[in-house]
């Protein structure tokens, strides 16, 4: 387990490098009422946006080897601790500091998810998926986004338009994982030939950009600590879900549920106490710039 381990949490941290440095991006460019196509386009004229798309490629390579080489029950958790690591980079390049509520919180997650993850002890790495699991699958994920957007769309910007969002992109960003796994397991037993010709490969680039569509909807739409949270956790949720009805992995059940629970519970509490701090909304859309100064979001004394 020790390689796709240390694979996601390169992909968590060049994740959370991107989301540092797109939502400074999606500050500069102008607000949208409806689904905004040509807000790619105007991200596409800022530069920090650009390298925050450099630092999602990265984390996409170090994601697709670490599903290549181990079970999404363990992968896909441990995308939790982008959030965490997101605002350690923010305070970092804002030369600031993360608050000690701040620093409790961070804690919270990651004894929360070690917790999670030793009780459940997930298994079970599967290299082909049947037709009959990718179906339902699919056509639940693509009902549900599909449910989610048109929700956020009837909505106007606040806290449910962005929990709308944040929850398709959530499932986006599993479905993406999900068939990842698939496409890198051909590309391992066949080669690159099959690789590019079997469709999970197309599955994944469409989810995926999709979720990257949602997402900078979602940091436009509300505040983050609407969006953030279910983001976070949703991804681990369906992705969860994913490995154990897709890929037939499994976890420990009986008592072992219990500590997983108090787990779960102690990292939402994390993320959620994270997504309150004035460091991050200083990062998310609601913090444009106003009197308070980006030093003093940041927890030090603006000079």
């Amino acid at each position: 387990m020790l390689l796709p381990v240390l694979f996601a949490l390169g992909a968590a941290l060049s994740n959370a490098l991107a989301t540092v440095l797109q939502r400074k991006a999606t500050q500069t460019v102008p607000m949208s009422e409806g689904l905004r196509v040509g807000l790619i386009l105007d991200l596409l004229r800022r530069p920090v946006w650009l390298v925050g798309i450099a630092a999602v490629i990265t984390a996409g390579v170090c994601q697709a080897v670490a599903l290549a080489t181990g079970p999404m029950t363990v992968v896909q958790p441990l995308f939790v601790l982008e959030l965490p690591l997101a605002l350690v980079i923010a305070a970092a390049l804002l030369q600031g500091r993360l608050s000690r509520a701040g620093w409790l919180a961070v804690c919270a997650v990651v004894v929360g998810l070690g917790v999670v993850l030793f009780a459940a002890s997930p298994a079970g790495n599967r290299t082909q998926v049947p037709m009959t699991h990718w179906i339902p699958a699919v056509a639940v994920c693509v009902a549900a986004i599909a449910a989610l957007v048109g929700a956020a769309l009837r909505r106007p910007e606040g806290r449910g338009r962005a929990t709308c969002f944040a929850l398709a992109t959530a499932i986006s960003y599993a479905m993406t994982a999900a068939l990842m796994k698939t496409s890198m397991h051909t590309l391992d037993d066949r080669g690159v030939t099959a690789f590019f010709t079997t469709w999970q490969t197309y599955g994944f680039a469409l989810f995926g950009v999709c979720a990257l569509f949602f997402f900078q909807n979602a940091m436009q739409s509300g505040p983050l600590v609407a969006s953030q949270p279910v983001l976070t956790l949703g991804d681990a949720c369906v992705s969860l879900a994913l490995g154990l009805t897709v890929y037939e992995e499994y976890v420990r059940t009986g008592w072992w549920l219990i500590p997983q629970l108090l787990g779960a519970a102690l990292i939402a509490a994390g993320v959620l106490a994270l997504s309150r701090l004035p460091l991050a909304r200083a990062l998310a859309s609601e913090e444009k710039e106003s009197g308070e100064g980006t030093a003093a979001d940041a927890g030090t004394p603006a000079p």
